[in-house]
């Protein structure tokens, strides 16, 4: 993993907060895991759309991050978009992937979907999202990576 992407895992406490579990796949696709705890309902059956937001999000952006990341330069969410399609529950096991689907100058997009893999791999949700692409020396923690 670049430099860069092994200083935001290590730095994302809010991943860490909600279980995030990053893989890059290759530059431009990744994997999230997340278990869903009691900490992520929002009542006793379901968990918190934001919790699973929040998720897609991660999916979205580091997804445009691994690949931006091959140029210097780190990416901040314009935008994102989110269908959910069915509830998840305490226990379940998400697994989200995320792809770059553009790569211009200054702005990436990427899709991403949601599944449940304890539920026969059912489909919670799907996004899509815009990122802006920046250098990373102007951010001084990950301008020192360089």
């Amino acid at each position: 993993m670049n430099s860069i992407l092994e200083k935001y895992n290590a730095v994302n406490t809010f991943g860490k907060l909600i279980g995030l579990k990053l893989r890059v796949i290759e530059p431009g696709h990744v994997e999230y895991k997340m278990t869903i705890t009691e900490d992520h309902l929002s009542n006793p059956f379901a968990a918190h759309g934001g919790a699973v937001s929040a998720m897609m999000d991660g999916i979205l952006g580091v997804a445009a991050l691994s690949l931006a990341v091959e140029e210097k330069k780190l990416v901040s969410t314009v935008e994102f978009k989110i269908n959910y399609f069915a509830p998840v529950e305490k226990g379940d096991q998400l697994v989200g992937r995320g792809k770059v689907i553009f790569k211009g100058n200054r702005l990436f997009s990427s899709e991403g979907k949601i599944y449940c893999s304890n539920k026969d791999e059912s489909l919670v949700c799907s996004g899509i999202g815009t990122f802006n692409s920046y250098p990373a020396e102007k951010n001084e923690l990950f301008g020192k990576s360089m």
